[in-house]
Parts: structure tokens; sequence; C-alpha cells
């Protein structure tokens, strides 16, 4: 009876009954299923179909406010229970940028996976923004700004951005001695990337980067300043190696990006309170510290 309460609540959040069955790992047919027993049973319809979204009826929006205090009950229950046992269970959806994905998370799963080993893990890595509702993620990593008052925003590592250039290119050009003279100099930035924002001797200053290339990767402008084409705003936890064996050196030091910027991970609404949520949660936010390997 609780999985088909369930299955309307879903169905009313996600905004389809079939993204509802996914969120639950259902097939359509079983979802379709059991919110027609529990429309049968209570006698009355529950849910209107429109050309874009579901929306509950009258007495839908009756059962949705007393179903959904229900079973955020459940998922508290559960939460304290899994507490006690430290065991997740389920698909745990996780969304990342690319670059940080690949290098900075992907490599620190095993401890987290070997002690959950009833989750399963599912990690898309991109650079677009994700919605996650819309898109059905858990927890979406990110890389901006952070708002400390906001409860679905969870703080991993600071993120330190400084500007750069390779040797080769410095010994070719010079080096700039100012912002302004930064805009005689090849600039590199991805496409969502080209406004920086940063904290210099004159407080916050934003400079509108006009790249030499052309790309929506951020890989790409990482690869094109260690090739000496341009200057590049680029975060320590991405070029911390090439500083540190000086294939890259930082360039106008009085300036770095802004520090309200942090790598964080964002949870959806309930999801916060779900075990598989939280059990992930705890893990990231114990992984980096405020001063993170690639800073040392």
């Amino acid at each position: 009876m609780l999985a088909e309460y369930e299955i309307f609540v879903r169905a009313l959040e996600e905004g389809s009954l079939s993204a509802a069955a996914r969120r639950l790992d259902l097939s359509p047919a079983v979802a379709s299923r059991r919110l027609a027993r529990l429309e049968d049973r209570l006698g009355v319809r529950l849910i209107e179909r429109t050309s874009r979204r579901l929306a509950p009826t009258e007495a839908g929006r009756l059962v949705y406010d007393r179903a959904a205090q229900l079973l955020e009950g459940v998922e508290d229950l559960e939460a304290v229970v899994s507490r006690r046992t430290t065991q997740a269970r389920g698909l745990l959806r996780v969304s990342a940028p690319t670059s940080f994905g690949r290098r900075r998370l992907a490599p620190l799963l095993a401890p987290f996976l070997e002690a959950q080993p009833r989750l399963t893990l599912e990690l898309n890595l991109t650079d677009a923004f994700v919605d996650l509702m819309a898109e059905d993620v858990d927890v979406a990593v990110r890389i901006g700004g952070y708002e400390a008052e906001n409860p679905l925003m969870h703080r991993l590592a600071p993120n330190r951005r400084v500007l750069c250039a390779s040797p080769a290119y410095l010994a070719e050009h010079g080096a700039p001695d100012s912002l302004d003279d930064l805009r005689r100099h090849a600039q590199l930035a991805a496409e969502n990337q080209s406004t920086w924002r940063l904290e210099g001797p004159e407080g916050p200053v934003v400079f509108r980067a006009r790249s030499r290339v052309r790309t929506n990767s951020s890989e790409v402008a990482r690869e094109l300043a260690l090739a000496g084409l341009g200057v590049a705003l680029r975060s320590t936890w991405d070029v911390g190696d090439e500083l540190r064996d000086g294939r890259l050196k930082v360039v106008l030091p009085q300036y770095a990006g802004s520090s309200d910027v942090a790598i964080f991970a964002l949870t959806a609404g309930r999801a916060r309170a779900e075990t598989r949520v939280r059990a992930f949660i705890d893990f990231l936010t114990g992984l980096y510290g405020e001063t993170p390997e690639w800073d040392r």
C-alpha cells in the first residue's frame, strides 16, 4: 500500500509517471498499475494529465499533502536505522564537471563503494548545467558561487584560481604587468568561462576574456595553455601539478579568482533525506578538507 502512495507522490514531484518510475527503479507499466490501484481503492481520480505536466485533482492535493508527510517520516526512520547500520542501498545518481570528476572524484571513490556494497553509483560527467529535478539527479558536484545558508549546498573544498601561462609563452611574449597589459596578450577560456571574476589590490574586478580559441571544453583551454598559446585562469585542482613542476607559471600573482567560488555538492529537495544521499555527502565532505592536496 505504501508503494502506491509513493508512486503517486513521486509522479507529482517529478512531473511525469515515467520520471517517477525511473526514480524508484520501476518499469512504467508497474508504476501505472500502482497508481491505478490507488485510485481504484480510494474511488477518486488523483491526477489530471495535462499536455506538459501532471496536476493533482482536489482530492489529489489532499492525498499528496498527507502522503508526502508520511513518506518523509518513513525516510527519516530509515535514515535513523541506516545510521546504525551504515549501509545504503539502491541507485545513486551523481553528476560532476567533466575534468574535476575524472581527475579529482572518480579515482577516490573506491573507499565509498567498498563501504556501501548494496549501493549502485551512476556518475555522469558534463560541463553543462544540470537541473537535478528535471534530469533525475540525486547529487550534483559543482564549482561556483557557494551560499553557506543554503541547506542543499554542502561545501567540499575551496576553489583557488590563478592566472597562468607556460614558460614558452612567457619567453616569447613576456609576462603581463597589469590587467590592462593582459588585454594585449592572448587569453584562453571555454565559452561559459570567459568572465573572469577576480580579487586584487583594488578589490573585486571583472575581466572579460576574449579567448584566442573558441571551445566549449575547459579541458581544451587547459591544454592550450600548456601548449603555450596564451594566458588562462585555472583552478589549482586542475593545474596544481603543472605549477609545481614548472610547466605553467603564475602571472599577475596579485590577482586571484573570486573567493566566494567553491567546490560544493548540491542535493535535490527530499533527496537529501535519503540514506544513500546522506552517505555520499558524508563521504564527500571529508574527502578534500580546507587545504586540499593539490594546494599543499
